[in-house]
């Protein structure tokens, strides 16, 4: 597979960890906002695309959602579901005095993941936020004369020369993130270094206007199908209050009978339906974490 892939960046973020997982050799290049990173596919500045979509505890990344339905010619080809695993990584000068820090970056979710471990081990610590955990990890690295901490993940550290001191700090063990990958044709890519866990189809559909019981109608026509679907979720259209679409997710990947013919049924409903995506889904079960003390 050739050319370049783009991410949100920076480095050491649990994005990277999912595009490696996925792409190996690759030229990879970091963007700093998720509509740059998407625009770059959509521009075929880059050749695909890897962004969040959905994380266990946060719940949707609403502007990779939002941004990609605004954006017609890219669409989902593969999925990967990485565990967020935070750990507590210091320079390697300050290993010793890591128990004295003084002060604690991360990205704030990170930082409110951490809520047990941090009100338990350093009750009074100033915490600061950062634009992501890769550049927690980053700054940390640039200022070994500051005993600080960062909360970050096992490729921060790798990446930053960072030593992690404590690990698995979450309060959630079973904390995923969804990160999708974005081309701009349907076709799925399949990753040659994961197992594949399953198949999706995820859509889009518009309600028509004024209809009692047209939710109702809509989920019937998966339901009599027996498609199931692992996620329905409504989202704001930005055409005024009261007008929303519905984003579903069904746990099959598209075929020639029962998912064209429910969108078929939707349509003849008065719905307007987009097919996001056909693609397969991998789970990361990579770990590489080694404690410094």
């Amino acid at each position: 597979m050739t050319g370049t892939i783009g991410y949100l960046g920076p480095k050491g973020t649990f994005t990277k960890i999912a595009v490696d997982s996925m792409f190996n050799g690759e030229k990879k290049k970091s963007y700093q906002t998720i509509p740059e990173c998407i625009d770059a596919v959509s521009n075929q500045e880059v050749k695909y695309a890897v962004l969040p979509l959905e994380n266990a505890i946060e719940g949707t990344v609403n502007i990779t959602l939002d941004y990609l339905i605004q954006t017609k010619n890219i669409k989902i080809v593969s999925e990967v579901i990485v565990p967020i695993r935070q750990h507590f990584m210091v320079h390697p000068s300050n290993v010793k005095t890591w128990e004295a820090v003084e002060g604690v970056y991360s990205h704030s979710h990170a930082i409110a993941q951490c809520h047990s471990f941090l009100r338990q081990k350093f009750p009074s610590l100033d915490s600061h936020s950062m634009k992501s955990t890769g550049a927690a990890a980053e700054y940390v690295s640039q200022h070994p004369e500051r005993n600080i901490a960062a909360i970050a993940n096992h490729l921060a550290a790798k990446e930053y020369d960072l030593s992690i001191v404590e690990k698995d700090i979450h309060d959630f063990d079973n904390n995923h993130t969804r990160f999708v990958v974005l081309h701009h044709n349907e076709t799925s890519l399949s990753s040659t270094q994961l197992e594949e866990r399953g198949q999706k189809t995820t859509l889009t559909i518009s309600l028509p206007s004024d209809r009692p019981g047209a939710l109702h109608q809509v989920l019937s026509a998966f339901a009599w199908r027996h498609l199931n679907l692992s996620k329905i979720e409504s989202r704001p259209m930005k055409t005024g209050l009261g007008h929303y679409y519905f984003l579903i997710d069904i746990e099959q990947k598209m075929d020639d009978v029962l998912i064209p013919n429910a969108i078929a049924e939707l349509e003849s409903l008065g719905c307007t339906v987009d097919v996001l995506g056909s693609y397969p889904y991998y789970l990361y079960n990579g770990n590489g974490v080694t404690l410094a003390v």
